[in-house]
C-alpha cells in the first residue's frame, strides 16, 4: 500500500497503544490535557447533531471527551492495533465509528464534516502539508479544524534547543530498536529524565518560581503512565517533523484554511482554523 504515511511508523504506534491504552491514566488527568488542546475549539457554534473526525485517533483518548458533545464522530487511524484499543475504550460511546484508513485516504465524502481534529499526528507523515489539506478538504466551508504540531522551540533560547539537538540524537538510535527494546528503554527514560525533572518543575513552581523555561515542566503533577507514553512518542518514532509558528500558519493556510487562531501557552503548538 502506498500514500502519506510510513508503515514503520504506523506499526510502532500501532505498539505504543497496545502497551500504552491510557488505562492507567487518570480520566481526570486526560481531561486536562484534552481541556488545553480545545481550550478556543468553538463548541457553541457547532449545529446541532454535529458530524466530524478525529484523524489518528490513537487510543481514543481524545475521543471520550469529544463523542458527548456531538452527533457523530469519526475516529481514523492506519494502525489497526491502535484502533482495536480505541475500540475496548470507546465501547460506551455509541456514536463512535471507527475507519482504517491513512490521511490521504479518508473515507468520508468532501464538504461533509462540520469539524475535525488532528492532534500530535501529521507531524509523523512525510507530506504534513498534504496531510493537512486531505483533512480541510472533508470539512464544510467556515467549519473549524483544530491542529497540534510539534513545535521547532522558536519561542525557546539556544541553550533549549541545544539540548533538544542532543535528544533527537538519541531519538534516532532509540526508534530503529526493536518494539520491546524500545518500551524498555523509553520506560527508562521516563523515569531517569522525564520523572525527576517534571517532580523538580513541581517544587521551584510551589517555591514561586516561574518554571516555563525548565524542561519537562509541562509534565509537573502528571501520572508516571503519562511520563511514559509521552517519552514513547518522542524518542519511539522514526519520522518526526517539527515547525515554527509562522511555517504552520503558513502551511495551514495553504492548506485552505483562514481565521487561524494558536494557542498561547503549552502545548506548543495548537491552532485553530476555519475553511475558507
Amino acid at each position: 500500500m502506498h500514500g502519506n504515511f510510513d508503515q514503520k511508523v504506523v506499526a510502532d504506534f500501532g505498539d505504543e497503544w497496545t502497551r500504552h491504552d491510557q488505562s492507567a491514566v487518570p480520566r481526570e488527568e486526560l481531561r486536562e490535557w484534552f481541556d488545553k488542546y480545545f481550550t478556543e475549539f468553538p463548541w457553541a457554534r457547532l449545529p446541532p447533531n454535529a458530524e466530524g473526525f478525529d484523524l489518528g485517533c490513537g487510543s481514543g483518548r481524545w475521543a471520550w471527551f469529544v463523542a458527548p458533545r456531538v452527533g457523530k464522530l469519526h475516529c481514523i487511524d492506519a494502525a489497526g492495533a491502535a484502533l482495536q484499543v480505541a475500540r475496548s475504550n470507546l465501547a460506551e460511546r455509541p456514536n463512535v465509528h471507527l475507519h482504517l484508513a491513512s490521511v490521504d485516504a479518508i473515507p468520508l465524502a468532501d464538504c461533509s464534516q462540520d469539524f475535525g481534529y488532528s492532534l500530535g499526528v501529521l507531524h509523523h507523515v512525510p507530506d504534513t502539508e498534504e496531510g493537512v489539506r486531505c483533512c480541510v478538504a472533508k470539512l464544510k466551508p467556515g467549519a473549524p479544524f483544530l491542529l497540534y504540531l510539534y513545535y521547532a522551540f522558536d519561542n525557546r533560547p539556544a541553550w533549549f534547543r541545544t539540548i533538544w539537538r542532543g535528544s533527537d540524537l538519541l531519538r534516532r538510535v532509540i526508534c530503529r530498536m526493536p518494539h520491546s527494546m524500545k518500551a524498555a528503554t523509553c520506560t527508562l527514560i521516563a523515569a531517569a529524565i522525564y520523572w525527576p525533572f517534571s517532580r523538580a518543575a513541581t517544587v521551584l513552581e510551589r517555591l514561586g518560581a516561574n518554571v516555563d523555561a525548565v524542561p519537562l515542566s509541562a509534565y509537573r503533577g502528571k501520572s508516571f503512565a503519562t511520563l511514559r507514553t509521552d517519552a514513547r512518542d518522542r524518542f519511539g518514532t522514526r519520522l518526526e517533523q517539527r515547525f515554527s509558528r509562522s511555517e504552520m500558519q503558513a502551511l495551514m493556510a495553504a492548506a485552505g484554511l483562514e481565521r487561524i487562531t494558536f494557542r498561547e501557552g503549552d502545548p506548543y503548538w495548537c491552532a485553530l482554523g476555519y475553511r475558507k
